[in-house]
């Protein structure tokens, strides 16, 4: 190769280097208007940025999403699993207060006159058929804890029945919603003249109310009248709440009257009981003082 073409080469080559930085330090001045060419190359650049851009944030902005939604799915799941606790909690909670009213009800209940000359054991009760709903209970109380037979068994708003038969550890409480024959309690409502004697036999369904019998006719039995036990019938302590009066009306015969009894106990719903022995205390032996 001639020197000329060698020499030609390097004059080229120094004068686009001149043109080049000329033109870099031309545009690198302040100036507000820019040649055609600089603005067809800026356009053209920015015009590939701008299809390429939306794409690529479209891409971003996807698996973005999608580890947001993994994120919300997994809180979603633990807070879930936070609100079915809580509301566990709040059921849990909600039985513990009951409970422990029922509890101060009851330690009160033992120190009433009605019942300070009595034993009165307290019980919970372990079992009940759903086919014997309104006959029977079991109790975790039995004959190693002083329950008898005909023992009567009561809750804090009044009675609920008797004891029916007797285990070392646990007992059978027939209920006073009863349907049996023998389920018989002898009860009284007290007046400020006279009382109106009668027996609680029976319990209708329907009304959910219990049958109090025999009052005699020309009695003046009124609705909202609380009925008790008399204490006659040489099974219950007198004085025990049975339930108040809601509707009278005369029996088939015509010879006697039939009150409606809205049990004073909630029948329905029992868990704390208490056993009343009918026979009184025996007052502690003093000691002779010598």
């Amino acid at each position: 190769m001639s020197p000329f073409f060698s020499n030609k080469r390097l004059i080229v080559l120094l004068v686009s280097l001149i043109i080049l930085v000329a033109l870099i330090g031309y545009s690198m001045r302040d100036r507000q208007r820019t040649f055609w060419p600089e603005q067809f190359l800026r356009d053209t650049v920015g015009w590939f940025q701008s299809v390429l851009y939306k794409p690529a944030h479209f891409a971003a902005g996807f698996f973005e999403n999608v580890e947001d939604m993994a994120h919300v799915y997994e809180q979603n799941k633990v807070l879930k699993s936070h609100l079915s606790r809580f509301g566990e909690m709040s059921q849990e909670l909600m039985r513990l207060r009951q409970r422990n009213e029922q509890l101060e009800k009851m330690l009160e209940k033992t120190k009433d006159a009605d019942l300070a000359d009595y034993t009165v054991i307290q019980a919970n009760i372990i079992a009940r058929s759903p086919d014997e709903w309104n006959k029977q209970i079991i109790i975790n109380k039995g004959s190693q804890d002083g329950v008898k037979v005909n023992n009567a068994v009561i809750t804090n708003d009044g009675l609920i029945g008797k004891i029916d038969s007797v285990n070392p550890f646990s007992s059978t409480v027939q209920l006073i919603s009863d349907l049996n024959r023998t389920n018989l309690i002898s009860a009284v409502v007290r007046g400020k003249e006279n009382n109106i004697y009668g027996m609680v036999a029976g319990y209708n369904v329907k009304k959910e109310a219990l049958l109090y019998k025999f009052i005699p006719h020309d009695a003046e039995i009124k609705k909202g009248q609380t009925v008790t036990t008399s204490g006659l019938g040489g099974v219950f302590p007198s004085g025990l709440i049975i339930g108040t009066v809601q509707e009278v009306t005369p029996d088939p015969q015509g010879l006697t009257k039939i009150a409606y009894l809205k049990p004073a106990a909630d029948l329905y719903d029992i868990y704390d009981v208490m056993v009343v022995d009918r026979e009184a205390r025996t007052p502690p032996k003093e000691e002779d003082d010598r």
